[in-house]
């Protein structure tokens, strides 16, 4: 009928009143969260059963764990992730992996179901409890490692609950904790929020004080004689990225990552100058970085493994720290002011005419020339590695012998790099995996997904595998086979057995986890002949499978950082003794 307007079914919804699980999957999704980790439990069945509803996957993982260590893979390449178990028994499990999240500044969303407001008030003796009728103490474990805790029993409040723990979880680019009791899954809240998007912004700084803070930045950059540019992590974690490459592209200056930091700028650009990690550094990377009279420092998280166990040489005198929280030029402290700001009014306000920024050489890693026949190693296999990347590749790399030996590896553009320095969690990078490669696919992007992992730590994850199966995800997996813990053994015990590990027929496990032949492939390669046969293969370049490689390396050979680090490690150990 002419003149006649007919409500949109999808808005008017929206002004309805709506359940609590499904609020919280709704916001999920505007939150960016288009698959949701987990493993069912009855405490939060009700709540799961709303997930497809509300235009979201369910990924059931093997463990908690496994769990965990997807939606952090997840997280770091979709912008988020969201993980659901269940109460105690299952929360517990996926500790590990959020306590992780936490520590390397992942926003994770874990939403745990437990029992009912009814049975936590009168304290029952419930199963997956500790018999005591204290409901809180799960939680209290997870508090530490959460920036925001919320339990949502009150439907009045739920709604903001939501809202504000989401809130928090982006701005401080770490997990939060919902508690969802199952009584509570099915209660009304207002649904017309939902139509205002949650507010996802950074703090805002003080003008007069970002203004003066980089007035100090200017000064002391516009009489510099040989400034660098170091980026580190929370640079990515806090989103900064955009604001790191316009300063690179108007200034010129010199560019160098650490270990946490790779792949936060285009290797392949004529500034990029390599990895900076101390004692550990290429040469001629710490000759630039330590011969620096001005570093400006982007995200630093200064690990003992970021830096080679506390090995830098360098002076706050001559360095200005950029973070999310403040900002520090030499020794003065300026609370409260965060980097994006001022980063953006550098990059506008510098003066290009009195810059002095001093152009590098440009050094690939020098790749080695072997018998065709030969063993493959660790110090031709990294760099190697280098032609066989394309733009835009995710990259996980395992703690261990394929964190350090990434090092020697030059990225193209627009490469994800995916590791774990700092909470250094063995057999993280399994799960991680199938988070990132389903990442990629929700995005509906047709960027590759590889891992590069050791034996002995994929023998701890090895089950998500079968889940990587089961979702058709199509990473190539590099299971580098040296006899077990290898960057054990170089810190402490080279033939100790606690550093061996059984021989599993490791390719086999494709097909033992459902892997079928159209839709995976194994391989074996024990010599460099081989590996170079494979990566020139255009059906393996082309990735439209999962495929598992099994690849030999020597027992005691390791990557040249790897052996550095551990043994500036080691007297970092020897003096707290």
């Amino acid at each position: 009928m002419s003149g006649t307007h007919t409500p949109d079914i999808r808005t008017q919804a929206l002004t309805e009143p709506v359940d609590v699980a499904e609020y919280l999957f709704k916001r999920l999704h505007q939150f960016g969260v288009k698959s949701i980790h987990g493993v069912p439990g009855d405490y939060n069945l009700v709540a799961l059963d709303y997930i497809p509803k509300c235009d979201l996957k369910w990924v059931g993982s093997v463990n908690e764990l496994n769990a965990a260590y997807a939606a952090d893979g997840y997280a770091r390449v979709k912008g988020a992730a969201a993980l659901v178990t269940t109460f105690g028994v299952g929360e517990l499990s996926a500790l590990n992996g959020i306590a992780g999240a936490y520590a390397e500044q992942v926003p994770v969303v874990h939403i745990v179901g437990c029992p009912s407001t009814i049975a936590q008030r009168n304290g029952m003796l419930l199963h997956h409890t500790l018999g005591n009728g204290d409901f809180n103490v799960f939680a209290e474990m997870s508090k530490n490692i959460s920036c925001e805790l919320t339990k949502l029993t009150n439907p009045s409040q739920i709604a903001e609950q939501i809202d504000h723990t989401l809130q928090q979880c982006w701005l401080h680019s770490r997990p939060v904790y919902i508690m969802l009791p199952t009584d509570m899954a099915q209660k009304k809240v207002e649904g017309a929020r939902l139509k205002t998007p949650i507010r996802l912004t950074d703090h805002k700084n003080e003008t007069e004080s970002e203004d003066y803070v980089v007035d100090v930045v200017l000064k002391y950059l516009h009489a510099a004689k040989d400034p660098v540019i170091l980026v580190d992590a929370c640079a990515i974690r806090h989103r900064v990225l955009d604001e790191v490459h316009d300063l690179i592209e108007k200034t010129k200056m010199p560019v160098f990552v650490t270990p946490m930091g790779k792949s936060a700028v285009n290797e392949s650009h004529s500034t990029y100058g390599g990895v900076y990690a101390g004692v550990s550094s290429h040469p001629d990377v710490i000759k630039r970085i330590e011969g620096s009279d001005l570093i400006l420092s982007i995200g630093s998280l200064k690990s003992d493994f970021n830096t080679s166990g506390f090995s830098y040489r360098t002076s706050q005198l001559s360095t200005i720290d950029f973070h999310s929280t403040y900002t520090a030029v030499r020794y003065s402290h300026y609370p409260g002011i965060g980097m994006r700001g001022v980063l953006r009014k550098v990059i506008d306000q510098v003066d290009l005419t009195k810059l002095h920024a001093q152009p590098i050489e440009q050094k690939l890693p020098i790749l080695e020339k072997p018998e065709p026949s030969g063993t493959i190693t660790q110090s031709w296999f990294w760099p190697r590695i280098s032609s066989f990347l394309k733009e835009n590749d995710v990259v996980i790399t395992e703690t261990g012998t394929a964190n350090f030996g990434i090092w020697d590896t030059v990225y193209p553009a627009g490469v994800t790099a995916l590791s774990q320095v700092l909470w250094g969690s063995i057999g993280w990078s399994v799960g991680a995996t199938q988070g990132a490669a389903l990442a990629v696919k929700d995005m509906g992007t047709d960027r590759r997904t590889i891992l590069f992992v050791g034996d002995g730590s994929f023998q701890l994850g090895a089950q998500e595998l079968s889940t990587m199966i089961r979702s058709g995800l199509n990473p190539i997996i590099f299971l580098i086979c040296n006899d077990g813990f290898t960057i054990e053994r170089f810190i402490h015990g080279m033939d100790a057995d606690y550093n061996d590990i059984s021989n599993w027929k490791y390719k086999d496990l494709v097909d033992v986890f459902g892997g079928t032949s159209d839709r995976t492939a194994k391989y074996q390669v024990k010599t460099v002949s081989e590996l170079d046969t494979l990566l020139a293969d255009e059906e393996f370049i082309a990735a439209k499978r999962l495929q598992f490689v099994e690849l030999y390396m020597p027992r005691e050979d390791a990557p040249k950082a790897l052996v550095t680090t551990a043994e500036a490690s080691a007297k970092v150990n020897a003096k707290q003794e």
